[in-house]
């Protein structure tokens, strides 16, 4: 654990990201300032530019052993931030209303007790992600041919979750997070006067089709995990009484417990789409977006994680199912062994993605201490 002492300037580095937030893949700011303090530690590497403005710093022994990778995220969130402590966003519309800021905290302090305690076998790989919020980040980094240079055998994340006890760990293997996608639908018809509506092709039918239809569509796919369609958004023509409407849009999330599963979904969700259309004589373009993979725990990395938790007195909470929120974490760990955790930020703090939270200072000492325990595991 780290003294109170030099825990200050970690929370002043949590402050300072606060104060300056910036957009998924919009991060060069922020990954230049901790690119700066981490080529501070001497890191035997240091990698820019990944999958964007990622930034990885690798510290390597001279034996031959494992690779292990931590991760934090770079990015932040469009809401405006409501709340008027000292180190509130300066950035309008934009605030860290995920913890991302202290996540780069706990990993920018386990890369200072590293580069103070250096690997006895293999490496360690600190990387500091771009873009998690719209799920382009991880399957970017896994992509960009300097991830290649990582090579990493394990990987580990954590994440904090307000409404659980604070730094309560929360854990399972197999999905921990599911998958998500958003698709949007555009059907197109033909335009006519309000008068004669006959004379055109209208979406409103089909659209009234697709809202009936798809909250119980994930009900019809052949597999036995948790599948789910949730609507988020119709529209249909414009605010014009003298026309019948010749365009509609139609968007729904898309959720799976595996890619397996998501894959079936989606197959699914565009036969409706194709066979809602033909019906009614009308063309149609469909969109992907906010693709997140599933999260798979390795068995053997969430036993290291609930060793290490036990190992620095942590309470560990096993998870009975998945997560319904994505994270796209999965791209990473599908790459490597590896496991994510939620990290309890606090029963009575304000949900993520609240305008009025605010990561728990609390948290950073003792997230670094089980990141730490793991490091000792795999490379002490």
């Amino acid at each position: 654990m780290t003294s109170a002492d030099n825990l200050k300037p970690l929370v002043d580095l949590r402050h300072r990201l606060h104060e300056y937030p910036e957009l998924s893949g919009q991060e060069k700011k922020t990954a230049s300032l901790m690119a700066k303090k981490l080529k501070e530690l001497v890191p035997d590497e240091l990698i820019t530019g990944i999958g964007g403005y990622g930034v990885a710093a690798r510290f390597n022994s001279a034996n031959p052993g494992p690779c292990v990778l931590f991760r934090a995220e770079l990015d932040a969130l469009p809401i405006e931030e409501i709340n008027d402590f000292p180190h509130r966003s300066k950035n309008s519309g934009i605030s860290h209303k995920c913890g991302h800021d202290g996540h780069m905290s706990i990993i920018y302090g386990l890369a200072q007790m590293i580069s103070n305690e250096r690997p006895k076998q293999g490496s360690v790989i600190l990387l500091f992600q771009p873009a998690e919020e719209t799920g382009e980040g991880a399957r970017a980094v896994v992509a960009d041919p300097k991830y290649s240079m990582l090579k990493p055998d394990y990987c580990y994340a954590l994440h904090n979750l307000p409404g659980h006890p604070l730094a309560e760990v929360l854990i399972r293997s197999g999905t921990f997070n599911c998958a998500s996608r958003g698709m949007i639908v555009n059907l197109s018809g033909k335009t006519a006067h309000a008068a004669y509506p006959e004379t055109g092709v209208s979406p409103a039918l089909a659209l009234a089709e697709l809202l009936q239809v798809f909250p119980g569509l994930a009900s019809t796919v052949n597999k036995n995990e948790l599948l789910m369609t949730t609507t988020v958004h119709a529209t249909m023509g414009e605010r014009a009484f003298g026309t019948a409407p010749a365009d509609a849009e139609f968007m729904v999330t898309l959720r799976s417990e595996t890619n397996e599963g998501m894959d079936l979904l989606v197959a699914k969700a565009t036969e409706q789409i194709k066979k809602t259309a033909a019906d009614y004589g009308l063309k149609y373009e469909i969109g992907w977006t906010d693709i997140f993979d599933a999260s798979i725990n390795d068995l053997e990395c969430v036993e290291n994680v609930a060793r290490a938790a036990k190992n620095t007195a942590h309470t560990v909470c096993w998870l009975p199912e998945a997560f319904r929120w994505s994270e796209d974490f999965g791209a990473i760990s599908a790459s490597a062994k590896g496991a994510m955790f939620a990290y309890g930020a606090g029963e009575q703090r304000p949900q993520i993605h609240n305008p009025d939270y605010d990561f728990p200072d609390d948290l950073i000492n003792s997230g670094m201490s089980i990141f730490f325990d793991l490091y000792k595991q795999h490379l002490l």
